[in-house]
């Protein structure tokens, strides 16, 4: 893992890669098909990220109370797989085509956590129906959620890139 460059004298880039192969391609968890996460992998490799941030943490000396997670479909999983299983990890999250990645037994404590949560009207791979539940389990946990809508695939527009930017600069 690598620290990326220095982004402001508040702000530094932190960018892990996900541990599993799949295709060749990296991931941060198995599947076992579209849509369908292997969730004893998704709850090891949840864990294992979060140890992560704490060792960088201390290796790199950045605060570890300030980290927010900027996710893209099977790294937003993980990210909303964090804020359930280890809400203190993350003070925050921008989820680019996120779904729930599970129904936890116990609600986690998320009061006033920032997140924003990015989705497509023609994403075929996230249906509408799995944004609007993960909006709605994150709000329920006291998150204070914000949910775009795109007119868009499973792709990231530009647009998209830009509500993200003005959105961080605003609550971190």
């Amino acid at each position: 893992m690598q620290l990326g460059r220095e982004l402001s004298p508040r702000a530094a880039l932190l960018s892990p890669r996900g541990r599993v192969l799949e295709n060749g391609m990296p991931r941060f968890f198995k599947r076992l098909g579209e849509g369908i996460f292997d969730i004893n992998d998704l709850t090891e490799q949840t864990h294992g990220l979060a140890r992560f941030v704490q060792e960088a943490a201390k290796a790199y000396r950045f605060d570890p109370d300030k980290v927010v997670a900027v996710g893209y479909s099977n790294g937003a999983n993980i990210a909303g797989s964090m804020l359930i299983l280890h809400p203190e990890a993350l003070a925050g999250a921008v989820l680019f085509r996120p779904m729930v990645p599970f129904v936890p037994d116990t609600m986690p404590q998320l009061p006033g956590k920032p997140i924003l949560i990015l989705a497509a009207s023609r994403d075929t791979m996230v249906r509408k129906e799995e944004t609007e539940r993960l909006a709605s389990l994150l709000g329920r946990a006291g998150a204070d959620v914000t949910l775009r809508w795109a007119d868009a695939t499973h792709a990231i527009s530009g647009e998209e890139l830009k509500t993200a930017r003005e959105w961080l600069s605003v609550e971190f």
